[in-house]
């Protein structure tokens, strides 16, 4: 009955557009009257609107009498446990605990530079020498007159245990001997400082001063930067409210944009107090550097493991939509039978954590229920769907 009074309407509205419905659309164009040509494009379009209904009954007709469902599609998962682990995520920057300037703890001329840029280095490997003005010629003779000082007071000490000699002149001797010997190991210690070494291993980042460069101790007076690449670390502010969930030996994860590139790590220490100023801790996180890519300063994206749950069930975020009192939901199809036909039940669920598009379940589904995936936000609760294959 709908049909036929829209059918209806349909021409009458056709037969009041009068000559202008017998009017080729060329003829139109050709004639130029604006009015006559919307009108005749009012007619085309009310012509097209009544032709797109009639299609639909006729389709709607074929269906029903071929017995055909009109059920919409939906694609479904299987809700399954599995390990989920969140991870907090903060910024940072690679730090080294060995990377020290060396400074000359003498004045004298750079005599020799004996490394370059990139060199790796040991621990006490000799880097440069200092003129020592001579002080290598006094100390040999410091030790001829130590020895000298020697023998005489080894003698004075035989005789004295034979009871020969006086008693001064024993002590003279030792005296004597003592003092050259204190000579000699003040002047080789000061000697020393004319020979510049390593403090510990690692690459020589720079050559600061050049050979022949007159050289002194104190502020400016830098000779080499030296760097450990092999321990390195970061150093992240914790909200203090992670203070339970990030502690000592947690996995992280250690990102860095620039090289494209990231590790498998764990945390090595967190702080044992909290900054007044942003509420947080630290964690330090060493950072495993093989093929020396790793700088220092390097900014790094770092993911703490906060919580782990060895069955969760998961499900995409996006299939999670919400009613008026705030209450999450999803649909589960239920029943599905031979012709994977089922029902659409409309579940409210509790959520937990998120992590990489996935959310965490915590009630409301349970482990080998189908839930909607594709096509949820297109079904109704309780209507009977097609699940795809």
């Amino acid at each position: 009955m709908k049909h036929s009074l829209y059918t209806t309407m349909i021409a009458v509205m056709l037969l009041s557009c009068g000559q202008n419905s017998n009017t080729s659309v060329d003829d139109l164009v050709a004639e130029g009257n604006l009015e006559r040509i919307k009108e005749k494009k009012n007619e085309l379009a009310a012509l097209q609107k009544a032709t797109a209904s009639e299609i639909r009954l006729l389709d709607s007709v074929i269906q029903e009498r071929a017995g055909v469902k009109n059920l919409p599609l939906v694609n479904t998962l299987t809700a399954q446990r599995e390990e989920f682990r969140h991870y907090l995520e903060l910024q940072g920057s690679v730090s080294t605990k060995q990377n020290v300037l060396i400074y000359p703890e003498m004045a004298g001329t750079l005599q020799r530079v004996l490394v370059k840029e990139g060199d790796r280095v040991a621990k006490g490997q000799l880097l440069a020498t200092i003129d020592d003005g001579g002080m290598g010629s006094q100390l040999a003779q410091l030790k001829t007159q130590a020895a000298l000082a020697k023998t005489t007071f080894e003698r004075q000490k035989r005789l004295w245990d034979q009871k020969i000699g006086s008693e001064i002149q024993f002590l003279q001797a030792k005296t004597n001997y003592e003092a050259t010997q204190s000579a000699v190991e003040q002047t080789q210690s000061q000697l020393a400082k004319s020979n510049i070494r390593a403090p510990f291993a690692g690459i020589i980042d720079n050559v600061i001063k050049d050979q022949g460069t007159v050289v002194a101790p104190g502020p400016g007076a830098e000779i080499f930067r030296i760097v450990n690449l092999s321990d390195m670390y970061i150093e992240v502010d914790v909200p203090e409210n992670y203070i339970g969930s990030i502690t000592k030996g947690k996995d992280a994860l250690v990102y860095f944009p620039v090289l494209g590139d990231s590790v498998q790590t764990t945390v090595r220490e967190t702080g044992n107090f909290i900054n007044p100023a942003n509420r947080s801790f630290s964690a330090e996180i060493p950072v495993p550097n093989k093929e020396d890519r790793i700088k220092p300063n390097l900014t790094a994206k770092v993911s703490l493991n906060d919580y782990t749950n060895k069955e969760a069930i998961l499900i995409p975020t996006n299939i999670i939509s919400e009613n008026a009192e705030g209450e999450q939901y999803v649909y589960i199809a239920n029943g599905a039978n031979g012709d994977n036909e089922a029902v659409a039940q409309r579940t409210i669920i509790e959520t937990g954590k998120i992590q990489g598009g996935f959310v965490e379940v915590l009630s409301g589904i349970e482990e080998g229920q189908a839930v909607v995936k594709e096509g949820a936000r297109s079904v109704k609760d309780g209507q009977t769907v097609k699940i795809k294959s």
